[in-house]
C-alpha cells in the first residue's frame, strides 16, 4: 500500500523556527543568570510579521536579540534582480541572532536560519553561525569549529568544508582586508538541486544548525565569564565591535534584504551593539594579543587543531 507523505510547508517551517527561538532564549537566559529576554510582537506593513525578543545589562550579556520573523509580499525590483528571479509574491521566515558580551574574554556570536519561498519549484534554506572573539583563544576557535563540522558531517562530509570556505569568503570585512573573525560555517540556496539531498533533508540540517546554538555559546560562556579583564582591553573590544558593525551596514544580506523589503528597522538593526568606538589608525602593540588576533583575521585558517 503507497503510504503518502506530506511535503513540508512553509508554515512547517515557521513553526519549527519558532520552536528553536524558544529553546534559544531559554537557554541564554540560563548561561547568563541575570536577566531574561523581552519579548516585542510586530507586524509588517506588506504582509507578516515577527517575534523580537531581546535581552540586556545581564551578568554576561550586554545586549543580545533572538529574533523570529515570517514575512510575505512583493519583491522589491533590487531583490527580484540580486535573486535573479521573476515573480513578485514571496515568504521568508527565519530566526537571526547575534550576543554582545560584557566580558572581552566572551566572543560575539552570531547565527542565522531562513528559508525564502517564491513557489513550490523555488525555494531554498540559508544561514549559518560564525564566531567573532575580541580575542582569538585557539582552544576556543577549535572547539567551535569541531562541532560544526560534527553537525555538518551528520548529514553530508562536504558541508563543513565547502560552507567554512563561504564564511571566510562572506564574512570578510573587504576595506579592512580582514575576517569578522574566525568565521565558522554559510550556506545559502541549499535546494535538491544543489545538494543531492531531499527537501526534508535539508530542512533536518537547517534545524540541526539552530539547536547547536545553545551547547557551543553556553560552553564558551562558562570557559570564559569570569575572565579578569582591564580598561585597556574592554577599549579593544569596543574597537573590534566597530568592526562588526562595518560589516553588517556595508556588506551584510540579512541587513540589505531587511531594509530593502520594509523590514522593521528595530529588529534589523539589534545587531548592532551598544558600543562601539572608532580609533583613527589604531596601531596594537607588537607581541601583544591584541596583534596576535589581527594576524589571525585571514581567510584559509585551518581551526580544528587548535
Amino acid at each position: 500500500m503507497f503510504n503518502f507523505v506530506p511535503m513540508i510547508t512553509k508554515d512547517d517551517i515557521s513553526a519549527a523556527y519558532q520552536q528553536i527561538q524558544d529553546s534559544i532564549c531559554k537557554g541564554l537566559e540560563i548561561a547568563d543568570g541575570g536577566a531574561v529576554f523581552e519579548e516585542e510582537l510586530w507586524s509588517r506593513d506588506g504582509g507578516g510579521g515577527g517575534r523580537t525578543r531581546i535581552l540586556q545589562n545581564g551578568d554576561v550579556i550586554e545586549r543580545g536579540g533572538v529574533n523570529f520573523s515570517a514575512v510575505h509580499g512583493k519583491l522589491p525590483e533590487k531583490i527580484k534582480e540580486a535573486f535573479q528571479v521573476k515573480e513578485d509574491d514571496f515568504f521568508a521566515t527565519g530566526v537571526s541572532i547575534v550576543i554582545h558580551p560584557r566580558n572581552p574574554w566572551v566572543p560575539i556570536i552570531h547565527m542565522n536560519i531562513r528559508y525564502f519561498e517564491l513557489n513550490e519549484e523555488t525555494r531554498w534554506f540559508g544561514g549559518g553561525i560564525d564566531l567573532t572573539p575580541h580575542y582569538i583563544l585557539q582552544q576556543d576557535a577549535a572547539f567551535f569549529h569541531n562541532y560544526l563540522k560534527t553537525v555538518c558531517d551528520s548529514f553530508d562530509i562536504s558541508y563543513y568544508p565547502r560552507f567554512k570556505a563561504w564564511a571566510d569568503d562572506y564574512f570578510f570585512i573587504k576595506h579592512r582586508q580582514e575576517t569578522r573573525g574566525i568565521g565558522g560555517i554559510f550556506y545559502d540556496r541549499l535546494r535538491p538541486e544543489n545538494t543531492q539531498h531531499s527537501f526534508d533533508e535539508i530542512f533536518e540540517f537547517s534545524k540541526a544548525v539552530g539547536q547547536s546554538f545553545v551547547p557551543i555559546y553556553a560552553e564558551l560562556i562558562k570557559r570564559n565569564k569570569d575572565n579578569v579583564f582591564t580598561e585597556e582591553q574592554k577599549n579593544w573590544q569596543y574597537i573590534r565591535r566597530s568592526r562588526y558593525v562595518e560589516f553588517n551596514l556595508v556588506y551584510d544580506s540579512g541587513t540589505k534584504f531587511g531594509l530593502e523589503t520594509n523590514g522593521r528597522i528595530e529588529s534589523i538593526l539589534m545587531s548592532l551593539p551598544p558600543q562601539a568606538n572608532w580609533a583613527y589608525n589604531y596601531q596594537p602593540i607588537h607581541g601583544s594579543a591584541e596583534e596576535r588576533t589581527l594576524q589571525l583575521l585571514k581567510k584559509g585558517v585551518d581551526w580544528l587543531n587548535g
